[in-house]
C-alpha cells in the first residue's frame, strides 16, 4: 500500500512538472523572442525618437492601417496617459478592393477593429515575422463572414494581409513585443479604407460600403478626440464604442454580437466632443458635394495597392488602388530611399486603367453620332434591304440611271470609309491614358508560404532608417489589359505587331 502510495505522488509530482512546463512555453519571453530575428533590438534612431515625443520603450501602443493610402501607424503612449503618434511605415503592399473582408478566399484585407494579443505574434512567419490581425472579430462572425490567418507580416507578398518590408515588420514587431514586456495584455489594431476625413466621405458617398465605413468612423472619432484607445463591444450586429453602465446600475453591461444592446451610456466628456466633431464635418461634407466634389471612380478589376515609394522603385510599378501613382509623382520618388528591401518577387497591383473621375460625355456622344452616320450612308445588307419602287425598279433593268446609280455608290462607299476611322481615331485620342502603356507585371509569386524557402534570405535584416537603397530586377510583362468601359479597336494586324514597339 505504502508503494502505490509513492507511485501516485510521484506521477502527481511529474504532471505538475510538466504543466508548469508547458505553462512556461506560452510565456511571452518563449512565445513573442524565441529567435534571432524576433529578439532584434528596437532601433537607436527610434529609441531615440520614442524618448523626445516623451514616451517609455515599454509603454503601449496602438496601431492604424489605411488602404487607400497605403500606411501604417504606430502609436505609442506618452506618460501624459494619451496617445501620440510616433511612425509612419508605408504599406508595401495589400490586395483585394476597398471594404471589408467577407469570405475566406476573396482576397480582401479585412477592415474593422482587432485585438492583438501576445498569442498572436508569431516569430517563426515564413514571411519573416509577422502578427496575426484576429480575424474574424464578433462583429464578423456574427455577420457570418470566414477568413483565416489574415496577418500583418514582411516580404511585400499579400493574399489578403498587409505587407510590410522586411525590414519595416522588425521594427513593428519588436515595439509590440516591448509593450507586451511592459505590461500591455494587448493592443488595438485599427484597419480603415482610407483617413475618414470628410473629404474622402464625400468622394466615397455612393460606395455600398459606406454604411459600414460611417459605423467604424464613430470609433476613429472616438480616438481622434480623445487619444485614449477606444473600448470596443458588438451588439445587434453592430460596433459600440466607449459603453459604460447607466447611472443607478450595479454592474458593467454585457455584450453579445448577435443579441439585442443591453443599457450602457457614452460618457459626455466623450459624446459631446465626437457629437461636435461629427456635426462639423457632416456640414463640410454636404459643402464638398454641393461644390461638386467627384464620386470616386470604380476600379474594376485591380487588385490591392502599394505605396507609392515601393511603386517607384519597380519597373512599371503601379500603386493600384492606393493614392499617388501618376508616373510624374513615381518618377519623383525614383530616387529616395527605400523603407526596406523590396523582394525581386513581388507583385506590384496593376495600373490603374479605369475610366476617370470625370466622365467623358463628348466622346461617347461623337462616337455614337459617327457611328449612325456611318451605318446609314453602307448599303443596305440582304436581309435588311429597302424595297424601291416599281418605276425605279424598271428603269434599273432597263439600264435607266445606272450610271447615276454607280457614281452615287461610288460617292457614299469612300465617304463612309473615311467617316468610320475619323470617329476611332478622336475616340482613341480622347480615352487613351497618356502615362501608361503597359500593364503591370503579375508573376506567379503568390504561393503559399509553406511552399517558399526560407532558407533562401538571411534571418536578419538591417534597420528601415538605415536600409541602403533598393535595386530590384525587372519581372516579366503581361498582357495589357483593355480600358475599362472602351469598345475594342479591331486592326487588320495582330494584337503583338501592334504592341510589339512597346514590349
Amino acid at each position: 500500500m505504502n508503494h502505490r502510495t509513492l507511485v501516485r505522488a510521484l506521477l502527481a509530482s511529474a504532471a505538475l512538472a510538466a504543466a508548469v512546463l508547458l505553462a512556461g512555453c506560452n510565456s511571452d519571453d518563449i512565445s513573442l523572442a524565441n529567435n534571432a530575428k524576433a529578439n532584434q533590438p528596437v532601433p537607436p534612431k527610434l529609441v531615440a525618437a520614442i524618448a523626445e515625443k516623451d514616451m517609455d520603450l515599454q509603454s503601449p501602443i496602438l496601431v492604424r492601417l489605411f488602404k487607400q493610402e497605403a500606411e501604417l501607424e504606430v502609436w505609442k503612449q506618452d506618460r501624459s496617459g494619451k496617445f501620440a503618434l510616433l511612425k509612419t511605415y508605408p504599406i508595401c503592399r495589400w490586395s483585394g478592393d476597398l471594404g471589408p473582408k467577407i469570405r475566406e478566399g476573396d482576397r480582401q484585407a479585412p477592415e474593422g477593429f482587432y485585438t492583438i494579443s501576445p498569442g498572436q505574434m508569431n516569430p517563426q512567419s515564413a514571411y519573416y515575422l509577422s502578427f496575426n490581425t484576429g480575424y474574424p472579430n464578433a462583429f464578423d462572425k456574427a455577420l457570418g463572414r470566414t477568413g483565416s490567418q489574415l496577418m500583418v507580416h514582411g516580404d511585400c507578398s499579400s493574399r489578403g494581409c498587409y505587407a510590410m518590408t522586411d525590414e519595416q515588420i522588425a521594427e513593428i514587431y519588436s515595439l509590440g513585443r516591448e509593450s507586451f514586456f511592459g505590461g500591455q495584455k494587448a493592443f488595438q489594431l485599427q484597419a480603415y479604407p482610407f483617413r475618414m476625413t470628410p473629404v474622402n466621405m464625400a468622394k466615397h458617398r455612393n460606395n455600398p460600403n459606406m454604411p459600414f465605413w460611417k459605423m467604424i468612423k464613430e470609433g476613429y472619432d472616438h480616438f481622434e478626440v480623445t487619444k485614449q484607445e477606444p473600448k470596443v463591444d458588438f451588439c445587434e450586429k453592430k460596433y459600440v464604442f466607449d459603453a459604460t453602465k447607466p447611472p443607478g446600475a450595479t454592474r458593467d453591461p454585457v455584450f453579445d454580437a448577435s443579441a439585442k444592446c443591453p443599457a450602457y451610456v457614452i460618457p459626455d466628456e466623450v459624446a459631446e466632443p465626437v457629437r461636435q466633431r461629427q456635426q462639423q464635418e457632416a456640414v463640410e461634407v454636404a459643402k464638398l458635394i454641393s461644390k461638386g466634389t467627384p464620386v470616386a471612380r470604380m476600379n474594376t478589376g485591380i487588385d490591392g495597392g502599394m505605396n507609392k515609394i515601393f511603386a517607384s522603385k519597380l519597373p512599371e510599378g503601379s500603386t493600384g488602388l492606393s493614392e499617388g501613382g501618376d508616373s510624374q509623382s513615381l518618377q519623383s520618388l525614383s530616387l529616395a530611399r527605400a523603407p526596406g528591401t523590396i523582394p525581386s518577387t513581388v507583385n506590384p497591383p496593376k495600373p490603374n486603367l479605369a475610366q476617370p473621375e470625370e466622365p467623358v460625355v463628348a466622346v461617347s456622344t461623337t462616337s455614337s453620332t459617327s457611328s449612325a452616320r456611318v451605318a446609314s450612308a453602307a448599303p443596305a445588307t440582304p436581309s435588311g434591304q429597302q424595297s424601291e419602287g416599281f418605276f425605279s425598279s424598271l428603269a434599273r433593268k432597263v439600264g435607266i440611271g445606272a450610271t447615276a446609280d454607280a457614281n452615287a455608290a461610288a460617292t457614299s462607299v469612300p465617304s463612309a470609309a473615311a467617316a468610320k476611322p475619323r470617329a476611332v481615331e478622336t475616340k482613341t485620342a480622347e480615352i487613351k491614358p497618356p502615362s501608361v502603356v503597359r500593364v503591370a507585371p503579375k508573376p506567379a509569386e503568390n504561393k503559399p508560404a509553406e511552399t517558399r524557402l526560407a532558407a533562401a534570405k538571411p534571418a536578419l535584416k538591417p534597420t528601415v532608417t538605415d536600409a541602403p537603397a533598393t535595386s530590384t530586377a525587372a519581372a516579366p510583362a503581361v498582357k495589357d489589359a483593355q480600358l475599362a468601359g472602351s469598345q475594342p479597336i479591331v486592326q487588320p494586324n495582330s494584337f503583338d505587331s501592334r504592341f510589339g514597339a512597346m514590349k
